[in-house]
């Protein structure tokens, strides 16, 4: 897999930070939401270099909002917190699902194996 062609544009500051927020907050959260394949998933999809831009960009925008601190249902809240975070990544998921490939979701597995330890 390989990695370039960034939807934040020429920004490289703006991409680092952002990819620091999603990391901090999928090890965070990783263990329980069963959408956490999926998430990682759309992840590698969405900065992988051979990503159409306008995929790369819906995807980002679902992982931006699971990495927001205030959305439609504040995460804090026990068992529906991330609710709405999945329904964001979901529609992202089936509208570009086309575009992710085997070694996106072997690539999320192998995350999630290791940050779930």
């Amino acid at each position: 897999m390989t990695y370039g062609q960034s939807a934040f544009g020429p920004d490289k500051e703006e991409e680092s930070a952002f990819r620091d927020q999603f990391w901090r907050k999928a090890r965070r959260v990783a263990a329980s939401v069963p959408f956490a394949e999926d998430l990682l998933t759309a992840y590698y999809c969405a900065f992988d270099r051979a990503t159409p831009l306008p995929v790369k960009a819906s995807l980002v925008g679902a992982l931006a909002y699971f990495i927001m601190p205030i959305d439609a249902i504040p995460d804090v809240i026990p068992l529906l917190g991330f609710t709405d975070d999945a329904a964001m990544l979901a529609a992202a998921i089936q509208l570009m699902a086309t575009h992710i490939r085997p070694e996106h979701r072997v690539a999320a597995k192998d995350k999630l194996a290791e940050i779930s330890k």
